[in-house]
């Protein structure tokens, strides 16, 4: 059990919010050890009844009420079922909001005042609150209130062309949604220390469409300098051998990715044994290798077929090219250098048992972060929650007879 402290230990987060881009958020924060408190409805979010993945399904390994998304997106969050349309649902909230450092919402811009969750009516309770805020394009223009997912956000940003098809193709497995919600938690954390240097809370706004364009900023700055798209196609025949993969005699892959080309081609030869081609002139420099790219790559096809990939990686690495094994998943589980640098890591989960969960990718000399509980049954925590607050037994059963909560 590791006993550093967590980073952000003493700061509360009150969530409401549904899916993933927001929640996931508040699940990061969570791993740096804030507490989270998820504010939801009776009916609950409903995420929770998203039992696949595609064309995945969960059922069959956490039972019917299993949705591997909202363990993925609420991960060791408490949670609570509260009526806020009602009276005295609303001032369970407004106490929430009262002891809380940040509120975090993906809600849409309409509905926010509607429940007055939006910045100023939160602000009125508490001042110095930071309100964040997950939209799917962002908080002005035609679409501010428009809805969207993850595969929206691909779409309007241009991702689903850079995965080298003519036709719109979708990064898979919540990746724009999980790279808004490392966006949303980044922007949390510069707000929570501009209040500690300076004194005041902020509304700060993170969407889809932001976050999908600054995780392609290459991709986008490269347009605006050359006016057109740039060619983002993946094709091994028209990379070098140097910035290549390479199937082994295994079956295996392998990746390499050597800069700058012209240092590395007499070693990249004389490992791979084909020390002819040093001084071809064929192949003599950057340009006239581009040139001949298709007939260099089938040639070292050969080659790499003559060994197993581990054999290849140990003389690769062994004389400092750089290339790396090309793993599966369940590969990647079992990866020692993984393991070694918590990665991923074992984890104890109360109605799936033993299983291998992601690590926090970011590791501290005198803090931990990372998972530390699973995410909440629907209302797990409304009575615990509610006594923090000042509520007697007595008045939590009155609140849940009248479905107030749940």
């Amino acid at each position: 059990m590791n006993d550093k402290p967590r980073p952000l230990e003493g700061i509360r987060i009150i969530e409401c919010a549904v899916w993933h881009a927001g929640p996931g958020a508040a699940a990061i924060l969570a791993d740096m050890g804030a507490e989270v408190i998820k504010v939801e409805t009776l009916e609950g979010d409903p995420e929770r009844s998203q039992a696949n993945l595609g064309a995945v399904r969960f059922d069959d390994v956490g039972g019917p009420d299993f949705s591997f998304l909202f363990e993925l997106s609420n991960r060791n969050k408490r949670g609570i079922c509260v009526d806020m349309k009602t009276p005295e649902g609303r001032q369970i909230f407004e106490k929430l909001i009262g002891t809380a450092d940040v509120f975090l919402t993906n809600l849409r811009k309409s509905t926010k005042p509607k429940l007055g969750i939006d910045y100023e009516s939160i602000r009125q309770i508490n001042p110095n609150i930071i309100h964040a805020n997950v939209s799917g394009y962002g908080p002005h223009g035609d679409m501010s209130d428009v809805g969207a997912f993850d595969p929206l956000g691909q779409a309007i940003s241009g991702m689903v062309f850079l995965t080298s098809h003519d036709e719109p193709v979708l990064l898979q497995s919540v990746v724009l949604d999980q790279m808004t919600s490392i966006a949303a938690s980044h922007a949390v954390m510069s707000a929570l220390f501009v209040r500690e240097r300076h004194g005041y809370g902020q509304e700060v706004h993170v969407s889809l469409y932001s976050a999908a364009l600054w995780l392609t900023h290459s991709n986008l700055l490269a347009t605006g300098i050359l006016g057109k798209n740039p060619v983002a196609r993946w094709d091994r025949y028209r990379n070098s051998p140097l910035r290549n993969c390479f199937r082994c005699a295994d079956g295996k892959w392998l990746m390499g990715t050597n800069h700058p080309e012209q240092k590395f081609w007499p070693l990249f030869c004389q490992v791979t044994e084909q020390d002819e081609l040093i001084d071809d002139p064929r192949y003599a420099d950057v340009p006239a290798r581009t040139g001949r790219s298709e007939e260099l790559v089938k040639h070292f096809e050969g080659v790499f077929l003559a060994r197993d990939r581990d054999t290849w990686l140990t003389a690769l690495q062994s004389v400092g090219l750089m290339f790396a094994p090309v793993q599966q998943l369940t590969e990647v589980i079992k990866d020692p250098q993984a393991i070694a640098n918590g990665y991923v890591q074992a984890f104890d989960h109360p109605s799936l048992g033993h299983i291998t969960i992601p690590g926090f990718p970011i590791q501290f000399s005198h803090n931990s972060a990372g998972t530390h509980g699973p995410a909440p049954e629907l209302g797990a925590h409304t009575a615990e929650v509610l006594d923090s607050l000042g509520y007697s037994s007595s008045e939590i059963d009155a609140l849940r007879d009248q479905g107030i909560i749940a």
